[in-house]
């Protein structure tokens, strides 16, 4: 059976152009920077390039009103891997619903719904609710931000940016990270959305200086680091990858506290996001000094 909507005491509006959102949501975003890391660095990305273009079958930005006109929450849909999950950030469960009906009533096919807890796992049951499913949890996923920076111990190697001739094998490691990353936390079927990093994208990043190798005295990569472009003076570091035969010699440690500094050194304030399932990488970046600042999730309707 199909639900009709309730009525809401919020209006939802969304916004194709990403640079017309930051406008009206701009604020609230620059009012917790390290919280809407994802969103901010997303939207201005987009932004910076123009209208959205994408190849996923969703691309918008929402903004949830209350009837005064005041920010309530704010959202996106810009994934390019399946289900092309929304990404919510906090809001109250009243207009988390409002979303979630409003999705339903542009006739979205909704398979998956990630970002802060509660707020998504409510609008996700209200979605389950109105169109059939079921909703399960996929990750549990856990922001951190830097706070003292505690040294790791020396490490032998150094850190460099990553070469643009580097790009072909970076993106290897950047789609095998997801894969390990799957198998380290006991998850399935999430290692899919590697795929939506392409050539050209690592060739940008590389080219603004956004991925880092460690290397050995010859020069050979034997670790990347990469991180995204500040937005609201926030920083987010991923993906982290040593690849296999690399690994237990503490090569993501000094990577991560090297990046970090510089990250810090150009005035940013420095976060990542962790895989509660994975004690390797939670502990390596709380042996650091990043602290928890939220928790979130991702969820699947089914």
């Amino acid at each position: 059976m199909t639900l009709a909507p309730m009525e809401h005491a919020f209006e939802v509006d969304f916004f194709d152009d990403p640079a017309h959102f930051l406008d009206r949501a701009g604020d609230r975003l620059a009012a917790e920077p390290v919280v809407s890391t994802v969103v901010a660095t997303i939207a201005d990305r987009m932004a910076r390039g123009g209208p959205v273009t994408s190849t996923a079958p969703y691309s918008w930005f929402a903004v949830v009103a209350d009837a005064a006109g005041e920010i309530a929450g704010v959202a996106m849909r810009t994934a390019p891997f399946p289900p092309y999950p929304p990404y919510l950030l906090a809001m109250q469960d009243a207009a988390a619903i409002a979303l979630a009906d409003a999705l339903v009533d542009r006739g979205e096919e909704v398979g998956g719904v990630n970002g802060a807890f509660p707020a998504t796992r409510v609008a996700a049951d209200r979605i389950a609710e109105r169109v059939g499913g079921e909703v399960a949890v996929s990750m549990h996923v856990r922001l951190f931000e830097l706070g003292t920076l505690v040294d790791p111990a020396p490490t032998p190697g150094r850190l460099r940016p990553a070469y643009d001739d580097e790009a072909p094998f970076a993106l290897e490691w950047f789609r095998q990270f997801h894969v390990d990353a799957d198998e380290q936390a006991g998850h399935e079927g999430l290692a899919d959305r590697a795929e939506s990093t392409t050539l050209d994208d690592l060739r940008e990043r590389i080219s603004s200086g956004r991925v880092w190798m460690w290397v050995d005295d010859a020069d050979i990569p034997l670790h990347l680091t990469a991180a995204n472009p500040p937005a609201y003076g926030v920083a987010r570091i991923g993906p982290v990858f040593t690849p296999r035969e690399h690994r237990g010699r503490g090569y993501a440690s000094a990577a991560v506290a090297e990046v970090s500094r510089r990250l810090r050194a150009e005035g940013s304030r420095v976060s990542l996001f962790t895989d509660q399932a994975n004690p390797t990488s939670n502990g390596i970046y709380v042996a650091l000094g990043f602290e928890p600042v939220v928790d979130m999730v991702e969820l699947t309707i089914r």
